[in-house]
Protein backbone atom coordinates (compact mmCIF):
# COMPACT_ATOMS: atom_id res chain seq x y z
CA UNK A 1 0.00 0.00 0.00
CA UNK A 2 1.39 3.95 -0.73
CA UNK A 3 2.65 5.84 1.77
CA UNK A 4 1.30 8.95 -0.47
CA UNK A 5 -2.29 8.72 -2.36
CA UNK A 6 -0.11 10.80 -5.41
CA UNK A 7 1.86 7.31 -5.81
CA UNK A 8 -1.35 6.56 -7.11
CA UNK A 9 -0.89 9.02 -10.34
CA UNK A 10 2.79 7.45 -10.81
CA UNK A 11 1.84 4.18 -10.95
CA UNK A 12 -1.17 5.36 -13.39
CA UNK A 13 1.28 7.40 -15.60
CA UNK A 14 3.05 4.07 -15.73
CA UNK A 15 0.99 1.93 -16.75
CA UNK A 16 -1.51 4.18 -18.62
CA UNK A 17 1.10 6.74 -20.13
CA UNK A 18 -0.83 8.24 -23.19
CA UNK A 19 -4.14 7.38 -22.08
CA UNK A 20 -6.69 10.24 -21.10
CA UNK A 21 -6.94 10.83 -18.20
CA UNK A 22 -9.08 14.11 -17.09
CA UNK A 23 -10.88 16.50 -19.69
CA UNK A 24 -12.90 19.51 -19.39
CA UNK A 25 -14.93 21.44 -22.02
CA UNK A 26 -11.16 23.00 -23.01
CA UNK A 27 -8.54 20.59 -22.52
CA UNK A 28 -7.77 17.02 -22.42
CA UNK A 29 -4.61 15.19 -20.55
CA UNK A 30 -2.99 11.46 -20.64
CA UNK A 31 -2.15 10.41 -17.35
CA UNK A 32 1.89 11.33 -18.36
CA UNK A 33 1.22 14.80 -19.49
CA UNK A 34 -1.31 14.87 -15.89
CA UNK A 35 1.82 13.78 -13.88
CA UNK A 36 4.60 16.38 -15.76
CA UNK A 37 2.01 19.20 -15.03
CA UNK A 38 1.34 18.42 -11.82
CA UNK A 39 5.52 18.06 -11.23
CA UNK A 40 5.78 21.51 -12.70
CA UNK A 41 3.94 22.87 -10.01
CA UNK A 42 5.52 20.69 -7.48
CA UNK A 43 8.82 22.00 -8.04
CA UNK A 44 7.65 25.83 -8.51
CA UNK A 45 6.71 25.37 -4.96
CA UNK A 46 9.29 23.54 -3.64
CA UNK A 47 11.61 26.18 -4.99
CA UNK A 48 9.31 29.13 -3.56
CA UNK A 49 9.86 26.95 -0.44
CA UNK A 50 6.06 27.50 0.10
CA UNK A 51 5.34 23.84 0.89
CA UNK A 52 2.77 23.38 3.60
CA UNK A 53 -1.23 23.97 3.29
CA UNK A 54 -1.93 25.35 -0.02
CA UNK A 55 -5.35 26.83 -1.27
CA UNK A 56 -6.54 26.20 -4.67
CA UNK A 57 -9.11 28.60 -5.88
CA UNK A 58 -9.54 28.45 -9.60
CA UNK A 59 -12.65 27.76 -11.60
CA UNK A 60 -13.68 23.72 -11.57
CA UNK A 61 -10.90 22.65 -14.52
CA UNK A 62 -8.62 20.19 -15.43
CA UNK A 63 -6.07 22.49 -14.03
CA UNK A 64 -7.68 22.46 -10.15
CA UNK A 65 -6.62 18.70 -10.20
CA UNK A 66 -3.09 19.36 -12.06
CA UNK A 67 -2.95 21.74 -8.56
CA UNK A 68 -4.33 18.80 -6.00
CA UNK A 69 -1.70 16.65 -7.36
CA UNK A 70 0.84 19.40 -7.62
CA UNK A 71 0.60 20.50 -3.95
CA UNK A 72 0.89 16.40 -3.33
CA UNK A 73 3.82 15.92 -5.37
CA UNK A 74 5.57 18.92 -3.14
CA UNK A 75 4.75 16.82 0.09
CA UNK A 76 1.87 19.75 0.81
CA UNK A 77 -2.06 19.35 1.91
CA UNK A 78 -4.33 20.88 -0.73
CA UNK A 79 -6.87 22.70 0.37
CA UNK A 80 -10.09 23.57 -2.44
CA UNK A 81 -11.84 26.91 -2.23
CA UNK A 82 -15.17 27.81 -4.16
CA UNK A 83 -14.91 30.36 -6.33
CA UNK A 84 -18.17 31.72 -6.01
CA UNK A 85 -18.25 31.69 -1.88
CA UNK A 86 -18.97 35.07 -0.75
CA UNK A 87 -16.28 37.02 -0.09
CA UNK A 88 -16.73 37.07 3.93
CA UNK A 89 -16.74 33.25 4.12
CA UNK A 90 -13.54 33.30 2.12
CA UNK A 91 -11.94 35.60 4.42
CA UNK A 92 -12.86 33.72 6.99
CA UNK A 93 -11.49 30.85 5.73
CA UNK A 94 -7.91 31.87 4.84
CA UNK A 95 -7.38 33.59 8.24
CA UNK A 96 -8.57 30.48 9.74
CA UNK A 97 -6.52 28.65 7.82
CA UNK A 98 -3.66 30.66 7.33
CA UNK A 99 -1.98 29.00 3.93
CA UNK A 100 1.36 28.87 2.96
CA UNK A 101 0.52 29.71 -0.72
CA UNK A 102 -2.71 29.75 -2.53
CA UNK A 103 -2.75 28.53 -6.46
CA UNK A 104 -4.83 30.42 -8.41
CA UNK A 105 -4.92 32.50 -11.79
CA UNK A 106 -5.05 36.43 -13.01
CA UNK A 107 -8.82 36.82 -12.16
CA UNK A 108 -8.88 35.07 -8.63
CA UNK A 109 -5.65 36.76 -7.83
CA UNK A 110 -7.27 40.14 -7.90
CA UNK A 111 -10.27 39.06 -5.97
CA UNK A 112 -7.53 37.32 -3.05
CA UNK A 113 -5.88 40.78 -2.65
CA UNK A 114 -9.53 42.69 -2.92
CA UNK A 115 -10.86 40.59 -0.28
CA UNK A 116 -9.13 38.53 1.77
CA UNK A 117 -5.71 39.36 4.13
CA UNK A 118 -3.46 36.89 2.69
CA UNK A 119 -0.72 37.38 5.27
CA UNK A 120 2.40 35.06 4.51
CA UNK A 121 0.18 33.12 1.99
CA UNK A 122 1.96 33.42 -1.37
CA UNK A 123 -0.36 34.04 -4.87
CA UNK A 124 0.92 31.22 -6.82
CA UNK A 125 -0.28 32.07 -10.47
CA UNK A 126 -1.17 28.30 -12.43
CA UNK A 127 0.21 29.30 -15.48
CA UNK A 128 3.64 30.70 -14.11
CA UNK A 129 3.91 27.67 -11.95
CA UNK A 130 3.33 25.61 -15.02
CA UNK A 131 6.27 27.01 -17.24
CA UNK A 132 9.17 25.81 -13.96
CA UNK A 133 11.07 22.83 -14.86
CA UNK A 134 10.67 19.55 -13.37
CA UNK A 135 12.91 19.03 -10.18
CA UNK A 136 13.03 15.06 -9.59
CA UNK A 137 15.32 15.55 -6.99
CA UNK A 138 13.09 18.02 -4.53
CA UNK A 139 10.22 16.29 -5.28
CA UNK A 140 11.47 12.96 -4.40
CA UNK A 141 12.91 14.52 -1.29
CA UNK A 142 9.89 16.58 -0.25
CA UNK A 143 8.14 12.86 -0.61
CA UNK A 144 10.36 11.10 1.51
CA UNK A 145 8.98 12.35 4.97
CA UNK A 146 4.70 11.78 4.09
CA UNK A 147 3.03 9.02 5.81
CA UNK A 148 -0.53 7.81 5.23
CA UNK A 149 -1.47 9.68 8.17
CA UNK A 150 -0.29 12.86 7.13
CA UNK A 151 -2.97 15.22 5.96
CA UNK A 152 -4.28 14.72 2.15
CA UNK A 153 -6.70 17.47 1.80
CA UNK A 154 -8.16 20.02 4.09
CA UNK A 155 -12.51 20.34 3.17
CA UNK A 156 -13.87 23.47 4.79
CA UNK A 157 -17.73 22.99 5.54
CA UNK A 158 -20.36 24.88 7.21
CA UNK A 159 -19.86 25.16 11.24
CA UNK A 160 -22.64 25.88 13.66
CA UNK A 161 -20.58 28.98 15.53
CA UNK A 162 -20.66 30.90 11.93
CA UNK A 163 -16.98 29.82 11.41
CA UNK A 164 -16.59 26.98 9.10
CA UNK A 165 -15.12 23.50 9.90
CA UNK A 166 -11.96 22.49 8.34
CA UNK A 167 -12.07 18.76 8.02
CA UNK A 168 -8.33 16.92 8.01
CA UNK A 169 -8.11 13.76 5.59
CA UNK A 170 -5.30 11.34 5.49
CA UNK A 171 -3.33 9.92 2.80
CA UNK A 172 -4.36 6.66 4.27
CA UNK A 173 -8.03 7.22 3.85
CA UNK A 174 -8.10 8.44 0.36
CA UNK A 175 -5.38 5.44 -1.23
CA UNK A 176 -8.15 2.92 1.13
CA UNK A 177 -11.22 4.65 -0.09
CA UNK A 178 -9.65 4.21 -4.28
CA UNK A 179 -9.26 0.85 -3.41
CA UNK A 180 -12.64 -0.66 -2.43
CA UNK A 181 -14.98 1.80 -5.03
CA UNK A 182 -12.25 -0.07 -7.65
CA UNK A 183 -12.77 -3.25 -6.13
CA UNK A 184 -16.71 -2.94 -5.07
CA UNK A 185 -17.43 -1.40 -8.33
CA UNK A 186 -15.38 -3.25 -10.86
CA UNK A 187 -13.60 -0.52 -12.38
CA UNK A 188 -11.12 -0.38 -15.06
CA UNK A 189 -9.29 1.34 -17.71
CA UNK A 190 -12.47 1.37 -19.67
CA UNK A 191 -14.49 3.28 -16.69
CA UNK A 192 -14.93 7.22 -18.07
CA UNK A 193 -16.67 8.83 -14.86
CA UNK A 194 -18.59 11.47 -15.37
CA UNK A 195 -18.29 14.04 -12.84
CA UNK A 196 -20.76 16.73 -11.27
CA UNK A 197 -19.29 16.92 -7.78
CA UNK A 198 -17.76 20.25 -7.18
CA UNK A 199 -13.84 19.93 -6.07
CA UNK A 200 -14.56 21.30 -2.85
CA UNK A 201 -17.24 18.85 -2.14
CA UNK A 202 -15.45 15.51 -0.97
CA UNK A 203 -18.00 13.72 -3.30
CA UNK A 204 -15.22 14.05 -6.21
CA UNK A 205 -12.88 12.13 -4.21
CA UNK A 206 -14.47 8.99 -6.05
CA UNK A 207 -13.98 10.40 -9.40
CA UNK A 208 -10.76 11.75 -8.81
CA UNK A 209 -8.84 8.83 -6.78
CA UNK A 210 -11.24 6.23 -7.98
CA UNK A 211 -10.07 7.04 -11.59
CA UNK A 212 -6.50 7.24 -11.31
CA UNK A 213 -6.08 4.04 -9.80
CA UNK A 214 -8.48 1.96 -12.46
CA UNK A 215 -6.76 4.20 -15.31
CA UNK A 216 -10.37 5.58 -16.02
CA UNK A 217 -10.99 8.83 -17.53
CA UNK A 218 -12.66 12.01 -15.70
CA UNK A 219 -14.57 13.99 -17.51
CA UNK A 220 -15.68 17.27 -15.95
CA UNK A 221 -19.30 18.64 -17.01
CA UNK A 222 -19.78 22.04 -17.99
CA UNK A 223 -21.70 23.24 -15.08
CA UNK A 224 -24.49 24.68 -16.88
CA UNK A 225 -25.41 21.53 -18.27
CA UNK A 226 -26.90 21.01 -14.81
CA UNK A 227 -29.41 23.72 -15.09
CA UNK A 228 -30.74 22.02 -18.16
CA UNK A 229 -31.57 18.11 -17.20
CA UNK A 230 -32.66 17.06 -20.33
CA UNK A 231 -29.24 17.82 -22.51
CA UNK A 232 -27.52 15.60 -19.95
CA UNK A 233 -28.39 12.22 -21.24
CA UNK A 234 -27.07 13.92 -24.31
CA UNK A 235 -24.35 14.90 -23.31
CA UNK A 236 -23.58 11.24 -21.27
CA UNK A 237 -24.04 9.77 -24.29
CA UNK A 238 -21.72 11.97 -26.90
CA UNK A 239 -19.01 11.41 -24.65
CA UNK A 240 -19.44 7.19 -23.66
CA UNK A 241 -19.45 7.98 -20.30
CA UNK A 242 -20.27 4.75 -18.49
CA UNK A 243 -20.31 5.56 -14.53
CA UNK A 244 -21.86 8.67 -12.92
CA UNK A 245 -21.71 9.20 -8.97
CA UNK A 246 -24.15 12.20 -8.79
CA UNK A 247 -25.97 13.77 -5.68
CA UNK A 248 -29.80 13.04 -6.14
CA UNK A 249 -31.06 16.40 -6.69
CA UNK A 250 -29.38 16.08 -9.83
CA UNK A 251 -30.84 12.73 -10.33
CA UNK A 252 -33.92 13.54 -9.30
CA UNK A 253 -34.18 16.78 -11.90
CA UNK A 254 -33.62 14.49 -14.71
CA UNK A 255 -36.52 12.18 -13.80
CA UNK A 256 -38.73 15.22 -13.56
CA UNK A 257 -37.45 16.27 -16.64
CA UNK A 258 -39.77 13.45 -18.71
CA UNK A 259 -36.97 12.91 -20.93
CA UNK A 260 -35.80 8.79 -19.03
CA UNK A 261 -39.31 8.33 -21.19
CA UNK A 262 -38.00 9.47 -24.17
CA UNK A 263 -33.99 7.74 -25.13
CA UNK A 264 -32.76 4.69 -23.20
CA UNK A 265 -29.08 5.19 -22.81
CA UNK A 266 -26.21 3.57 -24.83
CA UNK A 267 -23.08 4.05 -22.46
CA UNK A 268 -23.77 4.50 -19.07
CA UNK A 269 -23.39 1.34 -16.91
CA UNK A 270 -23.55 2.54 -13.69
CA UNK A 271 -25.45 5.14 -11.48
CA UNK A 272 -23.99 5.89 -8.17
CA UNK A 273 -25.06 8.54 -6.14
CA UNK A 274 -25.02 10.04 -2.60
CA UNK A 275 -24.85 13.62 -0.52
CA UNK A 276 -28.60 13.27 0.74
CA UNK A 277 -31.57 11.27 0.70
CA UNK A 278 -32.76 9.15 -2.94
CA UNK A 279 -35.93 9.00 -2.94
CA UNK A 280 -37.45 6.30 -4.49
CA UNK A 281 -40.03 7.67 -6.68
CA UNK A 282 -37.46 9.41 -8.51
CA UNK A 283 -35.29 6.18 -8.36
CA UNK A 284 -38.32 4.45 -9.62
CA UNK A 285 -38.18 6.15 -12.63
CA UNK A 286 -34.82 5.33 -13.63
CA UNK A 287 -34.95 2.05 -12.64
CA UNK A 288 -38.07 1.85 -15.23
CA UNK A 289 -37.15 3.21 -17.81
CA UNK A 290 -33.15 2.29 -17.54
CA UNK A 291 -33.90 -0.92 -16.25
CA UNK A 292 -30.19 -2.11 -17.38
CA UNK A 293 -28.44 0.13 -15.64
CA UNK A 294 -26.57 -0.85 -12.15
CA UNK A 295 -27.57 1.81 -8.99
CA UNK A 296 -25.89 1.95 -5.63
CA UNK A 297 -26.43 4.53 -3.45
CA UNK A 298 -23.64 5.62 -1.10
CA UNK A 299 -23.92 7.69 2.07
CA UNK A 300 -21.12 9.18 4.35
CA UNK A 301 -20.05 12.49 5.93
CA UNK A 302 -17.16 14.42 4.80
CA UNK A 303 -15.39 13.56 8.29
CA UNK A 304 -14.74 9.61 6.69
CA UNK A 305 -13.50 10.12 3.28
CA UNK A 306 -16.54 10.62 1.15
CA UNK A 307 -18.56 7.44 2.07
CA UNK A 308 -18.80 5.06 4.98
CA UNK A 309 -21.65 2.95 3.77
CA UNK A 310 -23.39 1.54 0.68
CA UNK A 311 -26.67 -0.56 -0.54
CA UNK A 312 -26.80 -1.86 -4.40
CA UNK A 313 -30.24 -1.08 -5.11
CA UNK A 314 -31.34 -4.99 -5.76
CA UNK A 315 -35.18 -5.16 -4.66
CA UNK A 316 -38.67 -3.09 -5.60
CA UNK A 317 -39.40 -0.26 -2.97
CA UNK A 318 -42.84 1.73 -3.37
CA UNK A 319 -42.55 5.23 -3.86
CA UNK A 320 -43.22 6.67 -0.34
CA UNK A 321 -40.46 3.38 1.17
CA UNK A 322 -37.09 5.20 2.61
CA UNK A 323 -34.06 3.59 0.12
CA UNK A 324 -31.76 1.96 2.81
CA UNK A 325 -28.09 3.04 3.05
CA UNK A 326 -27.21 -0.21 3.64
CA UNK A 327 -23.94 -1.55 5.13
CA UNK A 328 -20.42 -0.31 6.17
CA UNK A 329 -18.09 -0.49 3.60
CA UNK A 330 -14.82 -2.69 3.52
CA UNK A 331 -12.58 -1.56 6.84
CA UNK A 332 -15.38 0.28 7.99
CA UNK A 333 -17.66 -0.30 11.03
CA UNK A 334 -20.90 1.20 11.61
CA UNK A 335 -22.29 1.44 15.36
CA UNK A 336 -25.81 2.76 16.07
CA UNK A 337 -25.42 4.21 19.61
CA UNK A 338 -28.79 5.38 21.81
CA UNK A 339 -29.25 8.43 24.26
CA UNK A 340 -27.71 6.74 26.66
CA UNK A 341 -24.23 5.21 25.04
CA UNK A 342 -25.86 1.78 24.22
CA UNK A 343 -25.57 -0.48 21.35
CA UNK A 344 -29.50 0.13 19.51
CA UNK A 345 -31.25 -3.13 18.72
CA UNK A 346 -32.62 -4.37 15.51
CA UNK A 347 -35.02 -1.30 15.08
CA UNK A 348 -34.79 0.86 17.61
CA UNK A 349 -33.71 4.11 16.11
CA UNK A 350 -30.05 5.66 17.43
CA UNK A 351 -27.20 7.93 16.51
CA UNK A 352 -24.75 6.82 13.92
CA UNK A 353 -21.33 6.50 14.52
CA UNK A 354 -18.02 5.74 12.45
CA UNK A 355 -15.13 3.72 12.69
CA UNK A 356 -12.18 2.66 10.49
CA UNK A 357 -9.39 4.28 8.32
CA UNK A 358 -10.96 6.66 6.07
CA UNK A 359 -12.02 8.84 9.92
CA UNK A 360 -10.34 12.64 9.48
CA UNK A 361 -7.96 13.76 11.61
CA UNK A 362 -10.61 15.87 13.10
CA UNK A 363 -10.92 19.71 12.21
CA UNK A 364 -8.42 21.63 11.48
CA UNK A 365 -6.94 24.27 14.72
CA UNK A 366 -10.22 23.43 16.55
CA UNK A 367 -9.53 20.94 19.31
CA UNK A 368 -12.59 21.48 21.56
CA UNK A 369 -14.79 20.53 18.34
CA UNK A 370 -12.79 18.08 17.61
CA UNK A 371 -13.11 16.37 21.04
CA UNK A 372 -16.69 16.42 20.93
CA UNK A 373 -17.35 14.51 17.37
CA UNK A 374 -14.22 12.54 17.18
CA UNK A 375 -14.22 10.91 20.67
CA UNK A 376 -13.44 7.06 22.28
CA UNK A 377 -15.86 4.45 21.68
CA UNK A 378 -18.31 4.06 24.85
CA UNK A 379 -18.15 0.34 24.10
CA UNK A 380 -15.16 -0.24 24.17
CA UNK A 381 -13.39 -0.01 27.54
CA UNK A 382 -10.27 -1.60 27.13
CA UNK A 383 -7.76 0.15 24.01
CA UNK A 384 -8.31 4.06 22.33
CA UNK A 385 -10.45 3.56 20.02
CA UNK A 386 -12.09 6.52 18.25
CA UNK A 387 -15.41 7.22 16.81
CA UNK A 388 -16.86 9.81 14.00
CA UNK A 389 -20.66 10.48 15.82
CA UNK A 390 -22.38 11.58 12.21
CA UNK A 391 -25.62 13.27 14.18
CA UNK A 392 -27.64 11.21 12.27
CA UNK A 393 -30.03 8.77 13.21
CA UNK A 394 -30.94 5.61 11.60
CA UNK A 395 -31.97 2.07 13.00
CA UNK A 396 -31.03 -1.43 11.61
CA UNK A 397 -34.09 -3.20 9.91
CA UNK A 398 -34.38 -7.30 9.98
CA UNK A 399 -32.46 -7.81 6.65
CA UNK A 400 -29.51 -5.95 8.83
CA UNK A 401 -29.38 -3.01 6.02
CA UNK A 402 -29.26 0.57 8.22
CA UNK A 403 -32.16 2.94 7.00
CA UNK A 404 -31.47 6.74 7.57
CA UNK A 405 -34.42 9.04 9.19
CA UNK A 406 -33.02 12.54 9.58
CA UNK A 407 -30.80 14.45 11.25
CA UNK A 408 -30.37 14.38 15.38
CA UNK A 409 -30.75 18.33 15.18
CA UNK A 410 -33.62 17.60 13.06
CA UNK A 411 -35.42 15.02 15.11
CA UNK A 412 -38.18 17.53 16.89
CA UNK A 413 -41.02 17.56 19.55
CA UNK A 414 -44.60 18.57 18.10
CA UNK A 415 -47.54 18.98 20.18
CA UNK A 416 -45.66 16.30 22.77
CA UNK A 417 -44.89 13.86 19.54
CA UNK A 418 -41.48 13.26 19.01
CA UNK A 419 -41.12 13.11 14.73
CA UNK A 420 -38.20 12.36 12.35
CA UNK A 421 -38.65 15.19 9.72
CA UNK A 422 -36.97 13.39 7.47
CA UNK A 423 -40.21 10.99 7.55
CA UNK A 424 -42.53 13.69 6.56
CA UNK A 425 -40.15 14.57 3.49
CA UNK A 426 -40.13 10.81 2.43
CA UNK A 427 -43.97 10.73 2.01
CA UNK A 428 -44.12 14.23 0.52
CA UNK A 429 -41.60 13.22 -2.00
CA UNK A 430 -43.42 10.52 -2.64
CA UNK A 431 -46.96 12.41 -3.84
CA UNK A 432 -46.62 12.37 -7.91
CA UNK A 433 -47.94 16.07 -7.58
CA UNK A 434 -44.55 17.13 -5.52
CA UNK A 435 -41.25 17.17 -7.57
CA UNK A 436 -39.24 18.20 -5.02
CA UNK A 437 -39.34 18.46 -1.06
CA UNK A 438 -38.18 19.71 1.90
CA UNK A 439 -39.49 19.68 5.47
CA UNK A 440 -38.16 22.08 8.54
CA UNK A 441 -39.74 23.06 11.97
CA UNK A 442 -40.94 26.51 12.95
CA UNK A 443 -39.89 26.48 16.20
CA UNK A 444 -41.72 29.95 17.08
CA UNK A 445 -45.25 29.25 15.81
CA UNK A 446 -44.43 25.73 16.49
CA UNK A 447 -45.09 24.45 12.90
CA UNK A 448 -43.61 21.92 10.40
CA UNK A 449 -43.42 23.78 6.85
CA UNK A 450 -43.03 21.97 3.99
CA UNK A 451 -41.20 23.51 1.20
CA UNK A 452 -42.57 21.89 -2.27
CA UNK A 453 -41.94 22.27 -5.96
CA UNK A 454 -45.47 21.58 -6.89
CA UNK A 455 -46.92 21.01 -10.43
CA UNK A 456 -50.73 20.98 -11.51
CA UNK A 457 -53.32 22.91 -10.23
CA UNK A 458 -53.57 20.60 -6.83
CA UNK A 459 -54.53 23.02 -3.86
CA UNK A 460 -52.92 22.48 -0.61
CA UNK A 461 -55.60 20.87 1.19
CA UNK A 462 -55.55 18.22 -1.31
CA UNK A 463 -51.97 17.70 -0.57
CA UNK A 464 -52.28 17.15 3.01
CA UNK A 465 -54.87 15.47 2.72
CA UNK A 466 -53.14 12.49 0.54
CA UNK A 467 -50.26 13.47 3.34
CA UNK A 468 -52.78 12.08 5.73
CA UNK A 469 -52.82 8.65 4.07
CA UNK A 470 -49.16 8.32 4.53
CA UNK A 471 -48.13 9.55 8.37
CA UNK A 472 -49.79 10.48 11.65
CA UNK A 473 -51.91 13.30 11.48
CA UNK A 474 -49.59 15.20 14.11
CA UNK A 475 -47.20 15.06 11.34
CA UNK A 476 -49.15 17.03 8.59
CA UNK A 477 -47.49 19.62 7.88
CA UNK A 478 -49.02 23.34 9.17
CA UNK A 479 -48.10 25.55 6.13
CA UNK A 480 -46.45 24.81 2.49
CA UNK A 481 -44.68 27.29 0.55
CA UNK A 482 -44.83 26.44 -2.96
CA UNK A 483 -41.52 27.38 -4.81
CA UNK A 484 -40.79 27.77 -8.09
CA UNK A 485 -37.28 26.08 -7.70
CA UNK A 486 -36.22 25.30 -4.16
CA UNK A 487 -32.67 26.39 -3.41
CA UNK A 488 -29.43 24.85 -3.81
CA UNK A 489 -26.41 24.69 -1.73
CA UNK A 490 -22.72 24.87 -3.86
CA UNK A 491 -22.68 21.37 -3.50
CA UNK A 492 -25.79 20.85 -5.14
CA UNK A 493 -28.13 19.80 -2.26
CA UNK A 494 -31.27 21.16 -0.68
CA UNK A 495 -30.51 24.66 0.89
CA UNK A 496 -31.82 24.28 4.30
CA UNK A 497 -29.83 26.90 5.47
CA UNK A 498 -31.34 30.04 3.24
CA UNK A 499 -34.92 28.47 4.01
CA UNK A 500 -34.61 28.56 7.48
CA UNK A 501 -33.08 32.06 7.38
CA UNK A 502 -35.21 33.23 4.51
CA UNK A 503 -38.99 31.76 5.35
CA UNK A 504 -38.78 30.14 8.90
CA UNK A 505 -40.66 32.02 11.95
CA UNK A 506 -41.70 35.09 9.65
Amino acid sequence: MFSSAIKILDKAATNFAEKAAIEDNQNSYTYSEYRNYAKKIASYILNKNKNGFIGVFLPKSCNTLISFMGILYSGSTYVPFDINMPSARLSKIISHLKPSAIITDSAGSERLKKDTDLSDAEIIIFDTALGCPVDENLIENSLMSIIDTDPIYIMYTSGSTGMPKGVVIPHKGVIDYAHWVVNKFDLNENTIFGNQAPFHFDNSILDIYGAMLCGGKVIIIPEVLFNFPVKLPEYIEQKNINLIFWVPTVLINVANSGILSEIKFKSLKKVLFCGEVMPNKQLNIWRKTQSDIFYANLYGPTEITDVCTYYIVNEDFADNEPLPIGIACENTKTLILKEDNTKAEIGEIGELCILGTGLALGYFNEPEITSKAFMQNPLNKKYRELIYRTGDLVFENNKNLIIYLGRKDSQIKHKGNRIELGEIEVAAQSLEEIEKACVLYDDINAEIVLFAEICGDVKDREILNKMKRLLQNYMIPGKIIRLEKIPLNANGKLDRVYLKSNYIGK
